[in-house]
């Protein structure tokens, strides 16, 4: 009798022992999928977006609590597609117009949560070291989406190589174009393909983040800059609609715009790149 009492105390403290070793594991398990959660995945342009979240993730992040995932994106449009099916929790590349159109033309909703910087577009050219030397007839390379190409379009109207129709603004085309003194060609392209067709056209009117990257100084090799004041192209900070408070966002927001960021921008880029005031 006592032989069986001792075997079912044994087999009870086991099965305990088992229960309790489930529970913990249970409790670890949560504990790491609360870890996981906390990870904050940030879509990026590889330059200068992802140079400036890394400089956030190494000596700002830590101490703030923020873990950085940063994944690098070469276009313009999975970002916003990844962002909007939930695959990342915020991403940084664009400006808030080029956002609006997005979303107006993909029926996304994100939202534009915290101005970083300014990426002033430039017209390059390996052919000419001014713009009046444009020759007749030249054709000019332009990104070919809605907002930076009408951005473009200003750019080269601000600097009297065209004019535009009144009013045309950010949504301006080739159509909006009433005045080509030089009978200029347009080009529209992929924004990142246009630093290669420097090769084959007179010369491209080019992202920053694009030029950078390319190994061009806008700073001191663009032909025309746009100027800051005013502008409203700075690049941010992105979220899903309705993520705009969230805790890990709005001190991720306020860290992209400290001003430690602000001095790394400034000594990296050396004016090519500029932080939003």
């Amino acid at each position: 009798m006592k032989i069986h009492r001792l075997v079912g105390a044994v087999a009870l403290a086991l099965s305990l022992a088992a229960c309790g070793t489930s529970q913990s594991a249970t409790e670890a398990g949560t504990k790491t999928a609360e870890s996981a959660d906390t990870v904050l995945k940030i879509g990026a342009s590889p330059v200068p977006h992802a140079e400036i979240l890394n400089f956030v993730k190494q000596n700002l992040a830590p101490a703030a609590g923020l873990k950085l995932e940063i994944v690098e994106f070469t276009d313009y449009v999975q970002p916003n597609v990844q962002l909007d099916e939930g695959q990342l929790t915020a991403n940084f590349f664009q400006h808030k117009p080029y956002l609006d159109d997005f979303n107006a033309t993909k029926g996304t909703k994100l939202s534009f949560v915290a101005p970083v910087h300014l990426e002033p577009l430039g017209l390059y050219s390996k052919k000419i070291t001014n713009v009046s030397a444009l020759a007749s007839g030249a054709t000019v390379a332009l990104p070919n989406d809605a907002t930076n190409l009408g951005r473009a379009l200003k750019l080269l109207a601000d600097n009297g190589v065209i004019t535009l129709k009144a009013g045309a603004g950010t949504a301006a085309t080739e159509r909006d174009v009433t005045g080509n003194p030089k009978n200029l060609q347009f080009k529209p392209l992929e924004a990142a393909q246009l630093p290669r067709s420097l090769e084959d056209v007179d010369a491209a009117v080019i992202n920053g983040n694009y030029a950078i990257e390319a190994g061009l100084k806008p700073a001191t090799q663009a032909l025309v800059l746009e100027k800051t004041a005013g502008n409203p192209y700075v690049n941010g900070l992105v979220v899903p609609a309705g993520h705009e408070k969230d805790a890990n966002i709005v001190t991720l927001g306020k860290l992209l715009q400290d001003q430690k960021v602000k001095d790394f921008i400034q000594q990296k880029y050396e004016g090519s790149v500029i932080p939003a005031e």
